[in-house]
Order: structure tokens, then C-alpha cells, then sequence
């Protein structure tokens, strides 16, 4: 049995004699589960609804498919190796690669990652348990999700599974703050041990998601915030100091920050360097545009996607003995992108989620997410005001589903429209009718 094509619960008995063939199984299960549906009302950074120009988890997902496909195929003829096929995980499929894309953000709850600390810290504080974004993203493919002829998960192929698997770790372990939870971990480290997966290492597939996932964050989120008004393409605006403070202390504090990968390197010369340098560029584009402001940032976004996808290669991890997708300049790899990209994903940390306005919603999204808990943890009330779908769902697998996990678990999957609905029914004056489907 092809190891990749291996899936953990197919109930069809079906084998497709191409690869292909189960791969689009993979895709068709995924774009049609109400779980993708649902990232079209969930916020990226603006909060879904805000207007119609500004991405969503829905279209960010679409869009880092759309880059690692092409990556992928690229990356295909660059390395010779691929071909050669000499490890489950050192692969390189465009469409396990898409159909991951289209994964890696299912497990996102309502209102962004304030929404995602919010859960964690009510589930930590009295349940000892914890929720992550990417265990999340397991548990929904794995369990929660439907499909025809399963009760349980969508039951994607080994290779997509681990092609979302950027995090190969039980979240449960002590020290770990992203992994899988315990219950889906048992079978992703059972593939892992069928492939002969080194310790710690993801596959190449999961490797160049991750990477297209912060190549779209760092060029289409900044289109984002330019056309909010945000990001403000005026010198004043660049070369103010507090910008750059800003920066410079978001990227210290974040937890992925390795100060080895800044050796030798003056930080606050080099934000300068890449803010006075986007701004030059956007100067050029704008004369070139015909000073169309429009134009313009699709310009910019699409030299800087094209500028990183086009610098995605493979070298040697002799660490881990295993080979890293990353940005390669002379069969090394390009930290000084790296570095770039960095900065750029921080300009738009700070001047979007940082702004006071982001703020006062991200406060009222969390007032709501906790109001909501309070209104379902008690189980005997609770169960009363959930539909009945999911309290039936719940009789059927409890054995496998502690409430306060149940709890988590319905308010995840709620788009950030429906959040506030729940929330306006449960404590607002008058809304909506009684008669309102679900």
C-alpha cells in the first residue's frame, strides 16, 4: 500500500489507481465541509463584515494555497530529488501542498487569535486542558467534521494530514504551546512511525505550507492595511521612531525570535533600511501606476509574493538530519529575507492589531467569548440553550468528549456573525425571532 495515499478510517474500501485521483477526494472533502465554509465569516485581521475589500480566513487560506501550488511546481523541476521519491516526507505534490493550504487554518475560532488566547486561557485556568489553532485543525478533521459514509472525521489521506502537521508534537507534552492534542496525536505519531518520520521534522509539504502561510501574511495583510488607511505610504509616517521601536520590541518578544538568526546584524539599521525601502518602491510604482492608489498596492503586494516564492528552495538540515524548506540565495539559506520578511510581517502586527480601534473590538470580542463559556460550562443549563444537533452529538462520543471541551469546541466553530448573534440572544434586549433556523 502507497504510505501517503494510506487513509486511517476509510470506510469506502475504495483505492483510486492514481494519486491524483485521492488527492482531489482530499480537496473535494475539504472545500465542501461546512468547516471551510465557515472561515468566509471569520476574521483574518479586520473582523469579517468589515467591508468588502478585506480578506478573510477564507480568502487568506485560498490565496496560500494558491502560492505553495505554484511553489510546489516550481520546486518540482528545480530539485531532482523530489523525483526520485525516496521518502514519504520528501515529496513535494501540488496538490497535497493546496489542499494542506486550504487545511492549515480550519481550526481558527471566532475574531482571530484573541479569540484562540481567550479559549485557551478558560480552558487552562479550570479545566487543566488547552486550545490551540493547529490542534484545533486536527480534532475538526479527525472527529468533529461529517462526511457521507463516515461518523467521524473527513478521513484525508497520510499525506495531507501530515502536510498540515507544522507543529509534529503532542501539545500535551510538558513545555509544548502548539502540537496536536493527545486523542488525534495517537494517529498522527502512528503515520509518522509508518513513514519513519524523524523526531521533531515535517514534511516538506507541511515545511512550504507554513512558509506560503507567511508569505501571504506578509504581503497581503500590508495590502490590507494600506487600503485601510493603516499603513500610511508617507515619510512622516515611515521614518517615525516610535514605529520603529515598535517593531523592533515585537520582534524580540515574539516567541519564534532566535537571536542567532540576528548575529552581527544591527536590527534597528536594518528595519530602516527595509521600511525606507518599501516605501522607495511604492513611490516608483505609484509614478508607474499613474498615481492610482489602487493599482498601486496590488502592484507592490504582487513584486513582494512574487520576490519571496521565487527565493523558496530546499537545503541540507544537517541538525536533523532531514532537508528544510526556506528561502535559499547560493544553496544557502537567505536569512537576510528571512530577516525581511520579519519586519514586514511586524509593520503589519503593529500598525493592524496594535492599533487602539483593533484593540477596543478584540476587548469586546473577548468580553463576548467569555460571557458565551459562562453561559454553556454549566452542563445541566448549558445543554439546554446548544442546539440539539450537537447535544446528540455529544451523547454519542462524551467518552471521548469532556464537556468543557464540547464547550470549546462549539464556540470555536462559530463565524464571528454568529458569535455575536449567540451573544445579542443571551444578553441584549431584543433580537431576532425565536423561529430562526440555526
Amino acid at each position: 500500500m502507497d504510505l501517503r495515499k494510506l487513509r486511517l478510517n476509510d470506510t469506502t474500501h475504495s483505492k483510486s489507481s492514481e494519486e491524483r485521483d485521492e488527492y482531489e477526494k482530499d480537496y473535494a472533502r475539504l472545500i465542501q465541509s461546512p468547516a471551510f465554509r465557515r472561515l468566509q465569516g471569520k476574521s483574518q485581521v479586520f473582523g469579517a463584515g468589515s467591508g468588502d475589500y478585506y480578506r478573510t480566513r477564507l480568502t487568506h487560506s485560498l490565496e496560500v494555497s494558491q502560492i505553495a501550488r505554484e511553489v510546489a511546481r516550481r520546486m518540482n523541476k528545480a530539485y531532482p530529488f523530489l523525483a526520485r521519491k525516496e521518502h514519504p516526507g520528501l515529496i513535494m505534490d501540488p496538490e497535497v501542498v493546496e489542499a494542506a493550504s486550504l487545511a492549515h487554518d480550519l481550526g481558527h475560532p471566532p475574531f482571530g487569535h484573541k479569540g484562540e488566547e481567550v479559549l485557551n486561557h478558560l480552558l487552562r485556568a479550570d479545566h487543566g486542558m488547552a486550545y490551540e489553532g493547529n490542534a484545533q485543525n486536527f480534532r475538526i478533521l479527525m472527529f468533529l467534521e461529517k462526511r457521507a459514509g463516515s461518523g467521524s472525521g473527513l478521513d484525508l489521506t497520510a499525506a495531507v494530514l501530515l502536510g498540515i502537521n507544522k507543529y509534529p508534537y503532542c501539545l500535551d507534552d510538558a513545555g509544548r504551546i502548539k502540537g496536536v492534542y493527545t486523542k488525534e496525536w495517537e494517529d498522527i505519531a502512528e503515520l509518522r512511525r509508518k513513514w519513519q518520520m524523524p523526531d521533531g521534522c515535517s514534511t516538506l509539504e507541511a515545511q512550504l505550507m507554513d512558509l506560503c502561510d507567511d508569505i501571504a501574511y506578509s504581503t497581503h495583510d500590508i495590502e490590507d492595511g494600506i487600503r485601510a488607511g493603516k499603513i500610511q505610504m508617507n515619510r512622516t509616517f515611515f521614518e517615525d521612531e516610535r514605529l520603529l521601536l515598535n517593531l523592533i520590541q515585537e520582534i524580540v518578544s515574539d516567541p519564534g525570535y532566535e537571536p542567532e538568526d540576528w548575529d552581527g546584524v544591527d536590527m534597528k539599521a536594518m528595519v530602516k533600511e527595509v521600511l525606507a525601502s518599501f516605501l522607495t518602491q511604492w513611490e516608483t510604482i505609484y509614478a508607474e501606476c499613474n498615481k492610482e492608489a489602487s493599482r498601486t498596492r496590488r502592484e507592490i503586494k504582487a513584486r513582494w509574493v512574487s520576490l519571496f516564492a521565487h527565493q523558496v528552495g530546499i537545503i541540507e538540515d544537517t541538525a536533523k538530519s532531514w532537508k528544510r524548506v526556506t528561502f535559499v540565495r547560493d544553496g544557502r539559506q537567505d536569512l537576510n529575507l528571512l530577516r525581511t520578511m520579519e519586519i514586514l510581517k511586524k509593520l503589519a502586527w503593529v500598525t493592524l492589531i496594535k492599533d487602539f480601534r483593533v484593540q477596543r473590538l478584540q476587548k469586546r470580542s473577548e468580553i463576548m467569548i467569555q460571557r458565551l463559556w459562562a453561559s454553556f460550562i454549566e452542563q445541566d443549563t448549558g445543554r439546554l440553550i446548544i442546539p440539539p444537533d450537537w447535544i446528540e452529538n455529544y451523547e454519542l462520543h462524551k467518552s471521548r468528549w469532556p464537556w468543557p471541551r464540547f464547550v470549546a469546541d462549539y464556540i470555536s466553530g462559530m463565524t464571528d456573525a454568529y458569535a455575536e448573534k449567540v451573544y445579542a440572544e443571551l444578553f441584549a434586549s431584543k433580537s431576532g425571532s425565536i423561529y430562526e433556523m440555526d
